[in-house]
């Protein structure tokens, strides 16, 4: 059965059912989702569904009408703006009361002719899982958001206070912070602001050394006393602006961490978050997530994804072989690189990112000759790029169009590193989104709305759930039953193997 629902401009939910559309009560809805358990037609789920679980209810199912746009116009080699914020469907009465446009019929309008272009692709199996997939993580980006990541605020003030000493006067620099900034200054021999890249740059030219950019990398190259100094305050300014005292005070709120999460908020489908840096943690501030009294946090992230996504997505015989290791550079290793694992490593990753010349030169010549159909999707979707073509992961999410009229060549090239890349990350961001679906599911049919087990965060290939201590095995069972069943929706009855290495502990750092 197909349902639709949307909010008003003003906040209340309307439910069209049976041909009809009528002003509803969240009670309505919730009856409608457990007597029909209907794929729910809503306009933008990152509007709607708030309100629902504000008033307790769960959808199981939907179809997201702006997800699914951008997906198909992209796909159809349109540019298609990201998914609504706001509902884009009109109110189902004006402010003069009398009636408008019906938005349920006008939503189930779209609906089908979102099918009628779905089945127009030619790829209406595989794309449908995708926009299934991004419907049902909208769905869980905000329940993610709702239960929050347990954050402890003393042990991150503990943490800011270790690394950057007492928490300064607003607009000062910490204790640590400050005496770096007095040895750079002392080293160089005159006052320099280690925040001013120009600055930098100067002191640097004074003493004969010409740098381009005064990032980490350029600068770990050097020899010089002033090196080390910059380099911890550098982190330690990052740590600080990014996560510190502002930041804590901001985005923790009574033992938890909500960031808004903003499913395929990038083109090749990974998650995103506006504000809060959820995706970014330091890894100094890990101890300071904290699971609740009773609790522990369950976390799971994938080996080596994206060389499996390669190898599961060419169907190439040898790599797909090397993939069903628990160590697939090893086994790579041990089949075309007399055993020396960095040179496999370096090799398959300079083949899937683009990093073709210098060291991974000579171990790309040995993967292009071993493993000629996965080196072939990369350097087809290389070239595609480079010639202002589109290219698609697994399920179908294509690529950006180019941006430049007449691109020059370098542009060409760098075009031709992200679309190489797109066809990877992008699936990998499919099966993990499936991944998560699955999972999301089945918790709820173990354990249902109480809480005992809740996914609270996932990045690119890890997902964290929180769950009552004495379930923490089973639900390690629940995530790895999870990705076998994501495998084999994308890629069938494969000998690729997407091991995951997961642990319960009390902290996201003890997990790690």
């Amino acid at each position: 059965m197909t349902c639709a629902l949307g909010l008003s401009p003003d906040g209340e939910p309307w439910l069209h059912r049976d041909g009809a559309t009528r002003p509803a009560t969240w009670g309505d809805i919730a009856a409608v989702e457990a007597s029909d358990r209907p794929r729910w037609i809503i306009p933008s789920v990152a509007r709607v569904y708030p309100a629902l679980r504000a008033a307790g209810v769960r959808l199981d199912r939907c179809h997201d009408l702006g997800h699914a746009e951008t997906i198909l116009g992209h796909f159809e080699g349109r540019p298609v703006a990201a998914p609504p914020a706001a509902d884009p469907t009109p109110a189902l009465f004006t402010a003069a009361g009398d009636r408008a446009e019906d938005p349920g019929r006008t939503a189930l309008e779209q609906y089908a002719a979102q099918q009628d272009r779905l089945l127009a692709t030619g790829h209406a199996d595989r794309l449908g899982l995708l926009l299934a997939a991004d419907s049902v993580g909208a769905l869980l980006a905000v329940e993610m958001t709702e239960d929050g990541i347990p954050w402890s605020a003393d042990v991150h003030e503990r943490l800011l206070a270790d690394a950057l000493g007492d928490r300064p006067p607003s607009g000062a620099r910490p204790p640590r912070l400050q005496q770096l900034a007095e040895q750079i200054a002392a080293t160089f021999g005159k006052p320099v602001n280690p925040d001013s890249p120009a600055e930098l740059l100067g002191a640097f030219a004074r003493e004969g050394i010409e740098l381009e950019t005064t990032r980490k990398w350029q600068l770990a190259r050097l020899e010089h006393p002033v090196v080390a100094p910059l380099l911890e305050y550098k982190e330690l300014s990052r740590l600080h602006t990014a996560n510190g005292w502002s930041w804590l005070r901001e985005w923790v709120r009574d033992g938890r961490f909500r960031p808004e999460y903003v499913p395929a908020g990038v083109v090749t489908g990974r998650w995103a978050t506006r504000g809060g840096g959820a995706l970014q943690i330091p890894r100094r501030l890990r101890s300071a997530v904290v699971a609740d009294p009773g609790r522990l946090l369950v976390v799971a992230d994938a080996a080596q994804l994206e060389p499996r996504i390669l190898a599961a997505m060419s169907r190439d015989p040898g790599m797909m072989r090397a993939a069903g290791a628990d160590d697939m550079y090893a086994a790579l290793a041990a089949e075309a690189f007399g055993g020396e694992r960095a040179r496999a490593k370096v090799g398959l990753l300079g083949a899937m990112y683009g990093q073709v010349g210098g060291g991974a030169a000579r171990p790309l010549q040995v993967l292009r000759a071993r493993y000629p159909q996965a080196l072939r999707l990369l350097e087809n979707a290389a070239t595609a790029g480079e010639r202002g073509g589109l290219v698609r992961t697994h399920l179908g999410r294509t690529s950006p169009p180019r941006s430049e009229r007449d691109p020059t060549p370098a542009q060409e090239r760098a075009r031709g590193r992200f679309t190489r890349n797109f066809v990877v990350q992008g699936t990998a961001a499919e099966w993990a989104e499936s991944l998560l679906g699955i999972l999301r599911r089945s918790l709820h049919a173990a354990y249902g709305e109480g809480g005992a087990a809740r996914i609270v965060f996932y990045q690119h290939d890890e997902v964290m759930v929180h769950c009552d201590e004495h379930l923490a095995d089973a639900v390690i069972g629940h995530i790895e039953a999870a990705a076998a069943a994501a495998t084999r929706l994308l890629f069938g009855d494969t000998e690729v193997v997407f091991g995951l290495d997961a642990r319960a502990a009390k902290t996201y750092a003890e997990a790690h």
